[in-house]
């Protein structure tokens, strides 16, 4: 059970380190970001644990992957677009 909790975190911060690096202008402040990434990865270690049992590591920590990967998607802003208008409005 340490080991999925610590392999999470771990793959929480790193999915969060990757999507800052990859979508910095979409997404909120470093402070927001990482937390989001590793509480994600920690209720998605907890849910695939729960819903396994032990003796699973591989399918917890992908499970963990998978939810961290939601979470950090949820913080993705759109890209800014000007809006454009016609001159007759």
């Amino acid at each position: 059970m340490i080991l999925e909790a610590l392999g999470s975190v771990l793959l929480g911060l790193a999915l969060s380190w990757a999507a800052l690096r990859r979508l910095a202008d979409r997404l909120p402040a470093q402070r927001v970001v990482y937390p989001a990434g590793t509480l994600g990865a920690l209720f998605g270690a907890y849910l695939t644990h729960t819903a396994l049992g032990s003796g699973h590591l591989p399918a917890t920590l992908l499970g963990a992957a998978l939810v961290a990967a939601v979470a950090l998607s949820l913080l993705i802003r759109p890209r800014t677009r000007r809006l454009r208008r016609s001159a007759a409005v």
